[in-house]
């Protein structure tokens, strides 16, 4: 893995610490960028592979697996954006409404530095683009058929009832043991009470107390192989 650079920034989804959080830019065995938090040990994604993790837990067994043709989706923790990229570059015919709550977005010097669009041929610098640097709070074209609404909001105060019904929820944050607070049942249940019936639900997370809230919360549950490096992953429909 190689270092490009240190920016001082909060990490996300976490209420303010009295420091500033150091993010770094690093390559996974991919080729793909992530970033890296020290001082939590963390990263937004898999080391293994950014891009491979993301395709295989929210793309494959998230967006695949939702068959409606409109979908409103939910994305807890937009970070690199690269979830969303690879939801518009796989979207086929259907509709998008993209929603996506951070509470700490990325910088323009960090997302600039992401070689997403560049290992996709440079097709999609322009939406990736676009994606980041449009406006927060309101719903924004950023191609035909794909509307993204990024929410700047702290997700364990916010009113999911002021987003449509879900049919398909990414839910990315940090792992339950860095960020325990956005994994707590209460938090689950009011996505699930917003998920509209045989709603997908999709995560990385494989841990047993969160199977066993996301159940307790209405969703049918259960382990699924993981993307490289990680045996296991959750994926769930909600009850009709």
């Amino acid at each position: 893995m190689t270092n490009l650079w240190m920016p001082k920034i909060y990490f996300r989804n976490c209420a303010p610490k009295s420091h500033l959080m150091i993010r770094t830019i690093i390559e996974t065995e991919d080729g793909s960028h992530t970033l890296y938090v020290p001082d939590l040990e963390e990263h937004f994604h898999s080391t293994h592979g950014a891009i491979q993790e993301s395709n295989h837990v929210f793309i494959k067994n998230g967006l695949l697996r939702c068959h409606k043709n409109e979908i409103k989706l939910l994305e807890v923790g937009f970070g690199t954006g690269l979830n969303a990229l690879l939801t518009l570059i796989n979207k086929g015919n259907k509709t998008i409404h993209y929603f996506s709550i951070e509470k700490y977005p990325l910088t323009a010097k960090e997302y600039n530095q992401l070689n997403y669009p560049k290992l996709a041929n440079g097709e999609w610098e322009q939406e990736f683009n676009l994606m980041h640097s449009c406006a927060w709070n309101k719903p924004v074209e950023i191609v035909p058929d794909f509307l993204l609404t990024k929410i700047n909001q702290d997700l364990t105060t916010y009113d999911i009832n002021e987003l449509p019904l879900l049919d398909l929820i990414y839910f990315d944050a940090f792992a339950p043991g860095k960020q325990p607070e956005m994994w707590e049942e209460s938090i689950l249940s009011k996505i699930a009470a917003h998920t509209s019936a045989g709603g997908v639900f999709a995560t990385y997370c494989a841990k047993g107390e969160v199977r066993r809230s996301l159940m307790r919360s209405g969703f049918n549950m259960q382990r699924i192989a993981g993307p490289p490096g990680k045996m296991e992953m959750l994926y769930g429909e909600k009850d009709y």
